[in-house]
């Protein structure tokens, strides 16, 4: 296994040096799905920060990938836009004649008051009301798993743990929480890999979702205001008036943002503690290093890969004239791999000095709302984890998702020998 993978790394170092600059395209997803992106960014810091695509099944487009670079565009809202009518946040423009806004995918000010409509449900009052909750679901799912024997742990954990999670926030029908996680994976697929063979099928499904939480939404909004994320939506002053297009698309942002991010990491962890067993030894050894390795798994899953923005002003980015109507791609993954910001970045270390120095949750305006939310999960799993688990055996290679938006696991086969 470890010559094979030797030979794969080596494979795929060459094809990434051997294209000619010009003609690199780090957005393709098969590069993802079979993890062999790593050295197309290794070679675009050192060979070209601010790097331009000229022709892609995108169009094409800016890639920035040094940390410096990143914070950069990140922080500056003025000249690069989020605006889901300028193509929004992914490499993938928004599809115009199926348009979901969504407050991520705004500018300000209409960013700002919607955004700050839903921030209570994440806030530090909230966080320590879920505290418990969390954690008793997390022991009662760790308490069910199989021992000496094969099961997936996205599926019987990762998912399951968020989908719960995500019931909780929405106040969503308990029975049917599984749909959340269909949702999305829906909203974030690529057509024919699996989820949905074609955009008018996700485009369908998606539709369904806006069917069911508009009876929420009735429901809501018939009575008092209540702590969950659709009542908040139902009356807040400047979310009650949406569109139903506009509802979904938030809908779909908090299911994604609340679901694929904490999933991905929860999966990332295990994967890496079985890479890294001095580090797993360390863990079990000392589990209060559990916080700051929480934003190490954070940091080295980089759950999603990139955020875009359109160019709305020429502006220069490491030495590049980007000129306005440009499509930018701030390449996270890239930055929290930086060898000039973060030291020994290739490597999973659990008791970094600056475990907070990355670019997983963004920077500026846009930085990821749910943040604490999901470093509080993360660490609740490892800490009920630690108190059951010896260890946890992963026995083969991760299926990993087909997209350079999402990075992350479909499927990860693993083995509890034993119980402590």
């Amino acid at each position: 296994m470890a010559d094979g993978n030797f030979d794969k790394r080596a494979a795929d170092r060459a094809a990434a040096y051997a294209t000619p600059l010009d003609q690199l395209n780090p957005g393709l997803p098969d590069r993802f799905a079979d993890d062999s992106f790593w050295p197309v960014f290794e070679r675009l810091r050192q060979e070209d920060p601010v790097h331009f695509t000229p022709e892609s099944e995108w169009g094409p487009y800016w890639s920035v990938t040094k940390f410096e670079d990143i914070v950069a565009v990140d922080t500056n809202h003025q000249a690069f836009s989020s605006d889901a009518y300028l193509g929004g946040i992914t490499l993938a423009d928004f599809n115009p004649e199926f348009m979901l806004p969504m407050f991520i995918a705004m500018d300000p000010p209409k960013h700002d008051v919607q955004r700050k409509t839903v921030s209570p449900s994440v806030g530090p009052q909230r966080l320590m009301e879920l505290e418990p909750v969390i954690r008793a679901r997390a022991a009662a799912l760790l308490d069910s798993l199989p021992i000496g024997e094969e099961f997936d742990w996205v599926d019987k954990i990762s998912i399951e743990l968020t989908t719960q999670m995500l019931a909780t926030l929405f106040d969503f029908p308990w029975e049917d929480r599984r749909k959340l996680t269909r949702w999305s994976d829906v909203a974030t697929a690529i057509p024919g890999q699996g989820i949905v063979e074609t955009e008018e099928e996700g485009q369908a499904e998606l539709l369904g979702c806006l069917e069911y939480f508009t009876r929420l939404w009735n429901e809501r909004i018939n009575a008092p205001p209540a702590p969950d994320l659709i009542s908040m939506l139902a009356h807040g002053e400047s979310t009650r008036d949406m569109t139903p297009m506009e509802y979904l698309g938030n809908i779909v942002l908090l299911i994604v943002g609340g679901n694929d991010t904490t999933r991905n990491s929860i999966t990332g962890g295990l994967l890496a503690l079985n890479q890294n067993p001095d580090q797993y030894n360390k863990l079990r050894a000392d589990p209060s290093l559990i916080p700051g390795m929480v934003s190490e798994i954070i940091r080295w899953q980089t759950p999603l890969a990139h955020m875009r923005r359109t160019c709305v002003a020429d502006t220069v980015v490491g030495g590049k004239l980007i000129k306005k109507g440009d499509k930018v791609v701030m390449w996270y993954v890239s930055g929290n791999r930086d060898e000039t910001a973060i030291d020994n970045p290739n490597a999973f270390i659990i008791d970094r000095e600056r475990p907070r120095h990355h670019m997983s949750f963004g920077f500026g305006i846009h930085r990821c709302v749910g943040n604490r939310l999901a470093e509080m999960q993360l660490r609740i799993v490892w800490e009920e984890v630690l108190k059951r688990f010896p260890r946890i055996d992963v026995v083969g290679e991760p299926k990993r998702v087909f997209s350079s938006f999402v990075k992350g696991y479909e499927r990860l086969p693993v083995v509890i020998p034993a119980r402590a």
